[in-house]
């Protein structure tokens, strides 16, 4: 693992880049794309895209043209992506008007059209944000897991999680009586509960809208080997730099705000250091039950 993060804005340089180093490049990401060979190099792409909603980090733009923007992309991601390698490619929904429109459904022909394999649809469920008055509050986004073929990278023991019933035993056959689980655990189900980041969290930087290192880590760990080279695309506070560096790996991303930049690099040189703070995807969920707040209120208690 490199001892210090670079951070790079001259395209000139881009060529002495090793897929050893760790680098945040300031630059649009076609633009970067275009200057890279043709050839393998990333083991895992894991990006969260602009959802064209009017974020401060993005311009808003006709749904089409938004689609085309990111075949774009995809396209000149796919070409540098290794045969063993993944892309994740997390969504929500673009709003119109209070209507809605899953933009997994919209970017899927995209990787069809590559003949990209998909593994899985995980589901991100969040327990916070905002309040809907219209339609049922959103809290949940969608993780696109493709692979380029069918010889990929997938490693389950270190993600496994506490079986439900780890004393169940066979109950016939040639096992019978012997335990039936993994000692490890078991396979995670696609639907995952982890907290998103909002002001309290332990991870909340400046950025309005930054991945839980803790989403990360569980396809870092399941989809790369240590050494790997992981790349993020539009990398805002280097959060999937953050879980790449603290598991081994290595980590490119692109970024054109300098505000996200200099923090993204903070906290890559803290993963390093191993002073980073942040929620590991395997910690329990808080149990909000526990909390005074949860107590229903003297004045909502109707007298019969």
């Amino acid at each position: 693992m490199s001892n210090k993060i670079r951070v790079l804005y001259d395209t000139s340089a881009i060529a002495d880049v090793k897929s050893t180093d760790d680098v945040i490049f300031g630059l649009d990401v076609e633009k970067f794309l275009d200057l890279l060979p043709e050839e393998p190099i990333f083991d895992l792409v894991i990006t969260s895209p602009p959802y064209d909603i009017g974020k401060e980090y993005e311009k808003i733009m006709p749904l089409e043209e938004y689609v085309a923007w990111q075949k774009r992309i995809i396209n000149k991601i796919y070409v540098r992506l290794k045969d063993t390698g993944s892309i994740c490619w997390q969504v929500g929904n673009y709003v119109n008007n209070g209507s809605i429109i899953p933009l997994d459904i919209e970017l899927a022909p995209i990787f069809k059209e590559l003949n990209m394999q998909l593994r899985n649809r995980i589901i991100w469920h969040f327990g916070h944000g905002l309040h809907s008055k219209k339609r049922f509050s959103g809290r949940y986004e969608v993780i696109m897991w493709y692979t380029k073929s069918d010889d990929y990278v997938f490693n389950l023991d270190p993600v496994r999680v506490p079986a439900k019933y780890p004393g169940k035993k066979y109950f016939k056959g040639p096992n019978k009586g012997k335990l039936s689980g993994n000692p490890l655990g078991k396979n995670p189900e696609d639907v995952w509960e982890i907290p998103n980041v909002k002001s309290n969290h332990v991870e909340k930087t400046i950025h309005p809208c930054q991945f839980p290192v803790g989403l990360i880590e569980r396809l870092i760990l399941s989809m790369t080997n240590a050494g790997g080279l992981v790349f993020d695309p539009f990398c805002g506070v280097a959060s999937a730099g953050v879980a790449s560096l603290i598991h081994k790996r290595h980590f490119w991303g692109c970024e054109v705000m300098k505000e996200y930049i200099d923090v993204g690099k903070e906290r890559l040189e803290e993963s390093i250091d191993g002073t980073v703070q942040y929620r590991p995807f395997d910690k329990p969920l808080y149990d909000h039950t526990q909390s005074k707040l949860s107590k229903v209120p003297d004045e909502w208690i109707k007298e019969e």
